[in-house]
């Protein structure tokens, strides 16, 4: 007999990562959305479509039934149209929410985090929700709220730019559950083990 908890969809964290823990290079900003030279962090996904570890990655993150972004990534992916994946709801977590501002598509702005969470478990049901951006999973971290995270790990030192793992406040125990060595990355999963 499966618990409540394991019958809720997994909420897991999606993101490339340079080695020296950089999600984007310097700079980023609309026009240069990864930074300079963070576009090297997506060379992987060359191989999207195939059958080896790069293609199984991402489609396992295409089955995802909700997703989860900061407000930051959100804009500057140009707010994915309103359509990040076959048109599944997309929760943005921001600090404020701007009445006139309606974003597009399946898209809505949460200021709360669990409650953000958990409107993405109701809109996912048992497939899992993906994570996007530093901030909203900073934030996920921080209240306990991140299953597991998928980092793809690309072997390159950016130097500098927008980091990962910044701002969390406690150490947080990680369970390497699954590596997957591709051409161009090392696709890491780990289970969080919050005590």
């Amino acid at each position: 007999m499966t618990t409540l908890e394991e019958r809720m969809s997994q909420v897991v964290l999606y993101m490339s990562m340079s080695l020296d823990g950089f999600i984007a290079g310097p700079d980023d900003r609309p026009g240069q959305e990864l930074g300079r030279g963070g576009g090297r962090l997506f060379n992987w996904l060359d191989d999207r479509m195939s059958d080896g570890p790069s293609g199984q990655v991402y489609r396992e993150a295409m089955a995802t039934g909700a997703v989860i972004s900061g407000r930051r990534t959100f804009e500057l992916a140009g707010r994915w149209q309103g359509d990040h994946h076959d048109g599944v709801p997309i929760f943005v977590l921001t600090h404020h929410i701007d009445e006139a501002d309606v974003p597009p598509g399946s898209a809505k702005f949460v200021t709360d985090v669990e409650d953000c969470v958990a409107q993405a478990r109701a809109a996912a049901g048992d497939s899992p929700i993906m994570v996007h951006g530093a901030s909203a999973a900073q934030a996920l971290l921080r209240a306990g709220l991140v299953d597991e995270m998928e980092i793809h790990l690309v072997q390159v030192l950016l130097g500098g730019g927008r980091r990962l793992f910044d701002d969390l406040d406690d150490r947080i125990e990680l369970d390497l559950i699954r590596r997957l060595d591709a051409r161009d990355v090392t696709h890491l999963r780990y289970r969080v083990l919050y005590s």
